[in-house]
């Protein structure tokens, strides 16, 4: 990675964590649960993906989304280069609405890779997108916050700083994320800057850059320069961005804008029509797998445009609505469909997915929000997703970041990830040893493998209370959100920012500066 990067090939978790990596965290890692600092790996999935569409229904929503792209078309709109590249690729250009042959789309994604590594600033915190890999990422974009105090407010810079900390910290998060609230104290133009910036210096994690216009896009790749080293980001994926197409069948200017910086300068973009259904897409499973993977298409095949090879992800956010008020409602079954459908069409295009996390519409970490974010965490897992986002801490439809559910979310992808691993079938995992000492009418509680193996036999919560009525009384009756709320505290208070050579930290923030004091003040 050469002496551009920090702490190349080291941990990068601080004192602690270093320490930590032995005796009792080890065996909290390796149950599962895990302790700050001591990371897990992305996942490497042994299960196989659940699939609910035969090889009729997937040739049925692929040729309907074929009629979508040829007589409906997808607008591009107020991008003339845009316009201009899908004409002389051979599509019929109407305005600002794009016909396409048939196969164009697909012909183009031919140069697409199926899977590519997204880099670190800590090589051992490189990920792999695609493939049989499944990462984990927060919550991104919400504007207000539940705090650790339990008041539902506007964000600021400091929690979106103290929400990055706590993904570094969280051993079942593979990614520093994006936008893990939206911080409303900084200027619209210029918070970017500190968000970036937050994500390289405070964590050590892959991050996602700025697709809100595209002179921020721009800055993104102007600061890993700085980080990473100018021809390292030529020449590797140090960026993941998410691109919203504008459902139904619209492309707008700033997505466009920030999808052509970023594939010019071969980083991966994940395009993800963003579905409500029955208000932006049909209220029909099939009818919106057909519009998803008609837009997927158009949207991803213009990467390729821009520049042949550059990462591109298949992504679909699908929820349902309430017919009856309009709201967003999660963890359903149809959504569910949805996922696993794309998840599919995914896999036969050739590329890497994004779907899913723990979603949910309640208002406080309660039962609602528990039972909802399970449903589509565990639909997300299932389906064999490749870059989860949403993993931890959204709340209240996406409007809000929350502080206690972060940290039971992270509980809860802990556990997927153990789920991920399958049945162990090695010599240990058989343990025919155990059932020959034991035999007919005992117990394995005193057998030789129950010892060799209680420390890491189950996986063991972070945040669930197994213990007696009494003891639970004893100790002051905590549920649940309190508990997180307890260790969300404790992993902030004993953090400690991974290890950054102080040239590149210093140019960081002199560019920071610079830009800062190039442009006035806008909050708009």
């Amino acid at each position: 990675m050469g002496e551009n990067l920090a702490v190349d090939g080291q941990a990068g978790t601080g004192r602690r964590g270093r320490s930590e990596r032995g005796g009792a965290s080890a065996r909290r890692v390796a149950r599962g649960g895990g302790g700050p600092g001591a990371q897990q790996t992305y996942i490497r999935r042994r299960i196989k993906p659940y699939e609910v569409l035969d090889e009729e229904s997937l040739s049925l929503i692929e040729t309907n989304a074929d009629r979508v792209l040829e007589e409906i078309g997808i607008e591009f709109r107020d991008d003339a280069e845009a316009l201009q590249l899908w004409k002389d690729a051979g599509a019929d250009v109407r305005g600002e609405r794009v016909h396409f042959p048939k196969g164009l789309c697909r012909e183009l994604l031919k140069t697409a890779p199926s899977q590519f590594i997204q880099q670190a600033r800590n090589s051992e915190r490189s990920v792999q997108i695609g493939g049989d890999a499944t990462v984990f990422a927060p919550v991104y974009g919400p504007p207000f916050v539940r705090d650790l105090d339990g008041n539902r407010r506007y964000a600021t810079i400091e929690d979106f700083r103290n929400l990055v900390r706590l993904a570094y910290r969280a051993p079942s998060i593979h990614h520093s994320g994006g936008t893990v609230c939206e911080p409303v104290d900084v200027p619209v133009n210029k918070r970017h800057l500190d968000m970036v910036l937050a994500h390289m210096t405070l964590s050590d994690k892959p991050f996602m850059g700025s697709v809100t216009a595209p002179e921020r896009a721009e800055d993104t790749v102007e600061m890993c320069r700085i980080l990473f080293g100018e021809k390292f980001v030529d020449e590797n994926t140090v960026l993941i961005n998410l691109i919203n197409a504008n459902s139904p069948m619209v492309f707008d200017e700033t997505m466009l804008g920030a999808a052509k910086v970023y594939a010019r300068n071969n980083q991966a973009t994940i395009i993800t029509p963003f579905i409500l259904a029955g208000a932006m897409s049909p209220v029909t499973v099939a009818g919106t797998l057909t519009q998803v993977l008609a837009e997927v298409l158009a949207g991803a095949a213009f990467t390729q445009l821009v520049r042949p090879g550059a990462p591109v992800v298949f992504g679909t956010f699908a929820s349902s609505i309430s017919m009856q008020s309009g709201a967003p409602t999660f963890g359903t079954p149809e959504p569910a469909l949805v996922s696993y459908g794309a998840a599919q069409l995914a896999r036969r295009l050739g590329l890497p997915f994004r779907t899913g996390g723990s979603l949910c519409a309640s208002k406080t970490t309660d039962a609602q929000a528990a039972y909802e974010s399970a449903n589509t965490l565990n639909s997300t897992v299932l389906a064999g997703t490749n870059f989860v986002l949403h993993g931890a801490g959204w709340l209240e439809g996406g409007l809000v970041s929350s502080f206690d559910k972060f940290i039971m979310d992270v509980d809860q992808l802990a556990m997927s990830q153990k789920l991920a691993e399958g049945v162990d079938l090695s010599e240990n995992g058989q343990a025919m040893d155990a059932i020959r000492e034991v035999g007919p009418g005992s117990h394995y509680l005193g057998c030789s493998h129950t010892q060799a193996n209680f420390q890491t036999a189950f996986y063991r919560s972070i945040i669930a209370d197994n213990n007696s009525f009494e003891q639970w009384q004893a100790e002051g009756e905590k549920t649940a959100p309190q508990r997180a709320n307890e260790l969300a505290r404790r992993w902030l208070e004993s953090y400690e920012a991974p290890p950054i050579d102080p040239g590149i930290a210093e140019g960081l923030e002199d560019f920071v500066a610079r830009k800062k004091e190039s442009m006035p003040d806008a909050f708009t």
